[in-house]
């Protein structure tokens, strides 16, 4: 019987010829041999990620690069924040210069700068005292007690820092900062590894706080304050660095970073009508 198929050319009827049909299976082999070799290459790369995490991988040191490169990003960008801030005091400060002679504005401008003053943001200028604090230095000693001690018992910790700065304000200080940063009601010094966080800013010891005020007042507080005693103490058993020193005359600088503000309300008037 005729078949229409008997009378095709073999491409047409599918006919292949064994080298055709060779390349044919390995072209259809290719893509597994591929896979399976992926796949061994990402079982490999697991067992090693395993061996090494089994040998002990520190991770967290990883977290604290990061945390470190964190914080120092933020620290740039509240110096770019402190930048703006300034010239937006300039300009502020130009237009009120320019309202001088209304009596209304001169009374606000004494307002301003009392309110200014009680929140740190005019400098101060008097005696002072300065308390240096520093962690201890490391040595190698027979003593029993140094056999004992941690990385946390040598070096300052911000409860040190804060025990100082109360004892000063209860001194009766008119104003401190803690290396060069004003501390204002908002200022919280913050404990960042071995280093201390302040207003965005990194330090590392020795740590050094400065009060303007009355100066026998301010001793006997730091005197007297168990907390400090205590820090004393201990500096004198290891060798931390506590170190008192009365100046003469200083000046502590005005708080020229940002200041945030939980409420606020405009007088009925509004300060614009108050200096037009």
């Amino acid at each position: 019987m005729w078949s229409p198929a008997c009378h095709m050319p073999r491409e047409s009827r599918g006919y292949r010829s064994p080298m055709e049909a060779g390349r044919t299976l390995r072209s259809r082999l290719r893509p597994a041999v591929l896979v399976s070799a992926l796949v061994f290459a990402l079982a490999g790369l697991m067992f090693a990620a395993s061996a090494s995490t089994s040998r002990g991988t520190d991770l967290r040191a990883e977290r604290a690069t990061q945390l470190r490169d964190l914080v120092r990003q933020e620290a740039e960008r509240v110096e770019r924040l402190e930048a703006s801030v300034n010239a937006r005091q300039a300009s502020v400060e130009d237009f009120t210069e320019g309202r001088a002679g209304n009596p209304a504005a001169v009374q606000v401008r004494r307002d301003l700068e009392a309110t200014r003053a009680a929140a740190g943001l005019t400098p101060v200028t008097g005696r002072a005292l300065r308390v240096t604090l520093d962690d201890a230095p490391l040595r190698e000693t027979d003593d029993p007690l140094w056999q004992t001690l941690t990385p946390n018992d040598v070096i300052v910790h911000q409860s040190d820092v804060d025990a100082v700065i109360n004892a000063l304000w209860r001194g009766g200080a008119e104003a401190i900062t803690v290396m060069d940063q004003r501390l204002i009601s908002t200022s919280s010094v913050q404990c960042v590894g071995n280093t201390l966080l302040l207003h965005g800013r990194v330090y590392s010891p020795p740590y050094v706080i400065t009060a303007v005020g009355p100066i026998k007042q301010m001793r006997t507080s730091l005197w007297d304050d168990p907390a400090v005693a205590d820090y004393r103490a201990w500096a004198q058993a290891v060798g931390l660095g506590y170190e008192l020193v009365r100046l003469p005359e200083h000046t502590i600088p005005a708080y020229e970073g940002p200041v945030a503000v939980e409420a606020a309300t405009v007088p009925a008037s509004g300060l614009a009508a108050a200096i037009d």
